[in-house]
């Protein structure tokens, strides 16, 4: 297969994790005989220093016109100016916008190694195993906003078909997964949730074999930390799915490990970890590139259609959880390159594995 995939390295530690990913995508272009590109251009922060656009027009062509598109993180401490005309948030923003991905898929689970690291008590914590999907174009990010000396609004506007379309995501993704959406909203105080619970309830009949049920937000908050093995795929708007996400990455021990991908009708999708620029620790070295790498995987499954090579990305992951190294987010001290050569480790012994089970299988008969 040949494929165009743009890298939007970033800002702080996104160039570093943004390159062990392309590291193993490039791997997995060698063993599976495919031919993948990576151009690489400005989003963020550094595209502010450049030119004084957070997304250059350069940028927006070049992702329009690829297979997929890898983003590192942006922002930092020195574009922080909330008064800034132009932020580096507003680059990705636009970007999401501009590529229709509306649905923001946020796996996570938790793995029994590092089971210790999340600050629950490991009971709590047994097969904890989510799917959020968060709208991502819509809402209160992408409302009309003002500004007074002593006063400020941000509309929080939605319309039928936005939701419909991240529901029936959402719905298909839990069909084919343990049948079970949980949608969460505030309809007891927000009419744009009121619309949000009576647009799910309109479609779950749509969807007979997933059980559906509603909770608020703040109730939810509560839940993801109280019985978090009780969910399967959870829905909800902008605002909400940044900030459980968020939260509930919190029982994997690190936001570091955690990928995602963002999805809509087009064939262009946008993969990026979770986490932040990190300036703290920019250049340094110390980076955890796992989440950069999941989302890799998610690239090669969502986007390339490649599901044995995602699963095996996703296996050399798993391998290096369990035995180590493990980086300073996760208790351990070993750098960006060290769990990077380890993965590629763990990726050429799966496939030489998998090959020669195949083959033998093959010659078996």
């Amino acid at each position: 297969m040949k494929a165009r995939i743009v890298t939007l390295p970033g800002d702080g530690v996104g160039p570093e994790v943004t390159a062990a990913a392309v590291r193993v995508l490039r791997a997995i272009a060698s063993h599976y005989e495919h031919a993948f590109e990576f151009p690489e251009h400005l989003i963020g922060g550094c595209a502010i220093d450049a030119g004084g656009d957070p997304l250059p027009a350069a940028t927006l062509d070049a992702c329009r016109g690829a297979d997929a598109v890898l983003l590192g993180a942006v922002g930092g401490p020195r574009w922080s100016n909330p008064d800034a005309a132009a932020r580096p948030e507003q680059g990705l923003l636009k970007l999401r916008a501009a590529l229709g991905v509306y649905a923001n898929l946020r796996p996570l689970q938790v793995h029994p190694a590092l089971a210790d690291r999340s600050p629950l008590k490991n009971a709590r914590l047994h097969g904890v195993d989510l799917l959020f999907v968060r709208e991502l174009t819509g809402g209160a990010y992408f409302g009309a906003k003002t500004r007074g000396a002593d006063s400020a609004s941000d509309e929080y506007t939605y319309h039928v078909g936005e939701i419909e379309r991240v529901v029936r995501r959402a719905f298909a993704l839990a069909h084919a997964r343990r049948r079970q959406l949980t949608s969460v909203d505030k309809a007891n105080v927000l009419e744009t949730s009121r619309l949000w619970r009576s647009t799910v309830q309109r479609i779950a009949p749509e969807y007979p074999h997933v059980r559906v049920e509603h909770q608020l937000v703040d109730s939810m908050a509560m839940l993801l930390l109280t019985q978090p093995s009780h969910y399967d795929v959870i829905v909800t708007e902008n605002l909400f799915g940044d900030i459980l996400s968020d939260e509930a990455a919190a029982l994997a021990g690190s936001l570091g490990l955690l990928p995602s991908a963002s999805l809509g009708d087009g064939r262009v999708g946008l993969y990026e970890p979770i986490h932040g620029s990190a300036p703290d620790i920019a250049g340094r070295g110390v980076a955890n590139p796992l989440g950069s790498i999941l989302s890799a995987a998610l690239l090669l499954r969502h986007s390339l259609h490649l599901e044995a090579e995602a699963v095996a990305v996703e296996a050399a992951v798993e391998h290096v959880l369990r035995h180590g190294p493990r980086s300073p987010d996760l208790g351990g001290q070993a750098g960006t390159r060290e769990i990077l050569d380890a993965v590629l480790i763990a990726l050429e012994e799966h496939i030489s594995t998998t090959l020669a089970f195949f083959s033998g299988d093959r010659a078996g008969g």
